[in-house]
């Protein structure tokens, strides 16, 4: 039984996730890590609670401040993360229909609402109610989406929106691999674009994991040394574990190829002299850590686990329970590997 299965005396729920909830109590546990979904980054909470808070003039004025597509769309993400973000933005738009930013802002809303009422649950637990909610939210994101893209076709954001709301509406492999280019023509390194693109790749959606892990690497080896792509092959690593069924996964992960990829990708990026954190780098961070706490390699882990401190992410932990309850055990045990 590999490191993460001993660490949370582990069970299968159901529809490929883990649960926490089994494991023993965690003996000299540090303060809770915490969740935050602006990764620790003073202006994109700045950006949150100004949408909270409905003052969108304030909002807007941190968006425009952005310095390129990619650091704009990934603070458009984060505000369209913030419940009630659809009624601010509404109100703007009545006023403005034109604006593209607007547009955009209120379109990626629409993708993170169509998810709230889709749940995490598995497919055959979301109700009739849920799943017709759930598409009435996409098509109108997908409207607002398109419409941005209308009235700014320099916008990166539209395009990287529509590769998440195409998947949840099962849109067909060449739709959905024409957004993902469009994204990439208006920048080609973009992370969280490739990050969608994976998860399209992944067997669950409309991939295999051959082709999962191919692309991963490609999209490495194509980044410059130094650049956060690595991440790709971990969170290839991590997709595929989860796929398994629990007889299988600890063997796949232990596999030695496994872990000299997790190596090497944590080589070229997160571990490389040239890397330079970006607003989100929490997310890479955590995502190695869980990969390589899977592999068996607690060392590696515990020196990301490190450097995050309490700065946890909810994804990939949340596969298996409450995610900062399961980062907390994971690094305690990696503390004493």
């Amino acid at each position: 039984m590999g490191l993460f299965a001993r660490l949370l005396g582990r069970s299968d729920t159901g529809g490929g996730r883990r649960a926490a909830a089994d494991a023993p109590p965690a003996a000299g546990a540090q303060g809770r890590p915490r969740i935050d979904p602006a990764f620790g980054d003073t202006e994109l909470a700045r950006l949150r609670a100004f949408a909270g808070v409905g003052s969108w003039p304030a909002a807007r004025a941190v968006l425009d401040a952005a310095a390129d597509q990619d650091d704009l769309t990934l603070m458009v993400a984060a505000v369209a993360d913030v419940p009630g973000t659809e009624v601010l933005v509404g109100k703007a738009l009545a006023a403005a229909p034109d604006d593209p930013l607007l547009q955009l802002v209120q379109g990626a809303r629409h993708v993170s609402w169509a998810w709230e009422a889709r749940t995490r649950a598995s497919a055959r637990n979301v109700t009739e109610e849920q799943w017709k909610t759930f598409h009435e939210r996409l098509e109108s994101a997908e409207e607002h989406l398109y419409r941005a893209a209308e009235l700014d076709p320099q916008l990166l954001g539209p395009w990287y929106f529509l590769q998440i709301s195409g998947r949840g509406a099962s849109l067909d492999r060449e739709a959905a691999r024409n957004r993902f280019e469009a994204a990439l023509r208006r920048s080609p390194g973009h992370l969280a674009s490739h990050r969608q693109r994976l998860q399209q790749l992944c067997e669950k959606w409309q991939g295999s994991h051959e082709e999962m892990h191919a692309f991963a690497r490609r999209a490495m080896l194509a980044a410059p040394e130094g650049s956060p792509h690595g991440e790709l092959v971990a969170r290839a690593h991590v997709e595929h574990w989860l796929a398994l069924p629990p007889e299988e996964d600890a063997a796949y992960m232990g596999q030695e190829h496994v872990r000299a990829e997790l190596h090497e990708a944590a080589d070229r990026s997160v571990r490389h002299p040239a890397y330079v954190r970006g607003r989100d780098w929490a997310v890479t961070h955590n995502e190695f850590a869980m990969a390589f706490a899977l592999a068996g390699q607690p060392a590696a882990a515990n020196l990301l686990l490190t450097e995050l401190g309490d700065l946890a992410t909810e994804l990939p932990w949340a596969y298996w329970g409450d995610p900062a309850e399961v980062y907390q055990r994971t690094r305690l045990q990696c503390a004493g590997h």
